[in-house]
């Protein structure tokens, strides 16, 4: 996939495209609808699919109180588009003189001019231009003016729930993970560092990797089901993660901690990549006694984890079979 961060960077050979627009955040299951019908009508008429997103958000420009934290953020929003199999994506620098352009400008000096569109698919909630000042009817009316169609979709629906950024974004927080891996299509996971611990999974003999801050969404405070990535090698752990602040040891101080199970001795710089996938949420966050009693409950906490993913492969064996 090409990946073209300015309107500038766009070479003359982009001459058709079939588009979709939009902040893609999370790349779920109707985008992804929407981006496989892009690439099917790309291949039918001879064009380039093409995704155009924004940098940054643009709620985080236009309304910084309000701005969500992110599901995917930028190198992973790529990432994920590269997947789908799209030709291209732009990125527009969201800025102030970006966010006054009108609806009309934007379809036809971004659209036609810049892009030579002759399709433009939408989800039927698309809004755009100075003020969210139109939407696809709009859309269509211009494209119609400019030598482009418009075709709209309705939301996708996963177990009676419309998949939305905004829907996703509220099951991740409340930590329900199969609902999010639902309307996902796949489990969430974020991308971190390694940060310095405080030697206390050494103490309880549990092998514990910590992750930097983070600064985009992350799930409910609790004790999950992950897998944890490690680096270049892709090496994987199945682990257990508690995200939260660590009310057994006095402290206030919110941590991502994953302990891994098989764990063997891995290589970790404070540069290594580390991608953590949260899979099931076993409980919430609570206060123990002392550590023997939250060191007994990692345990039953592993055995929970350890039958998951038994369960999970043989699920996975039974369907590959």
């Amino acid at each position: 996939m090409k990946v073209f961060f300015s309107l500038d960077s766009i070479p003359a050979s982009l001459t058709r495209t079939v588009l979709a627009i939009g902040n893609f955040d999370g790349i779920h299951r109707g985008h992804q609808d929407i981006i496989k019908k892009v690439r099917e009508r790309a291949g039918l008429l001879d064009s380039q699919s093409v995704a155009i997103t924004f940098h940054p958000h643009p709620v985080r420009l236009l309304r910084p109180d309000r701005a969500p934290r992110l599901i995917t953020p930028l190198p992973e929003r790529l990432d994920l588009l590269a997947q789908t199999g799209i030709d291209a994506t732009v990125v527009i620098p969201f800025t102030e003189e970006f966010s006054r352009l009108s609806a009309h400008d934007f379809a036809a000096d971004v659209l036609h001019r810049t892009l030579h569109a002759v399709e433009v698919h939408e989800g039927d909630n698309f809004r755009f231009g100075h003020g969210a000042q139109a939407g696809t009817a709009e859309l269509e009316q211009m494209g119609s003016e400019l030598g482009f169609a418009v075709y709209t979709h309705p939301a996708l629906t996963v177990r009676g729930i419309p998949v939305s950024s905004s829907q996703i974004r509220q099951c991740i927080a409340a930590g329900d993970m199969s609902r999010t891996r639902a309307l996902l299509g796949r489990p969430f996971s974020i991308r971190s560092t390694p940060a310095h611990g405080r030697g206390i999974g050494t103490r309880l003999t549990v092998p514990t990797i910590n992750l930097a801050p983070y600064d985009e969404l992350l799930p409910a405070n609790g004790v999950y089901v992950t897998r944890l990535r490690i680096g270049s090698s892709a090496e994987t752990f199945d682990a257990v993660t508690n995200a939260g602040n660590r009310p057994t040891f006095g402290e206030d101080s919110y941590a991502v901690e994953s302990h891994l199970l098989d764990f063997h001795p891995i290589d970790l710089t404070p540069d290594t990549q580390i991608e953590l996938c949260f899979i099931d949420r076993i409980r919430s966050e609570q206060r123990f006694a002392s550590p023997d009693a939250l060191k007994a409950q990692i345990l039953r906490d592993v055995a929970y984890a350890r039958r998951y993913f038994c369960l999970a492969d043989a699920i996975s064996r039974r369907h590959t079979s």
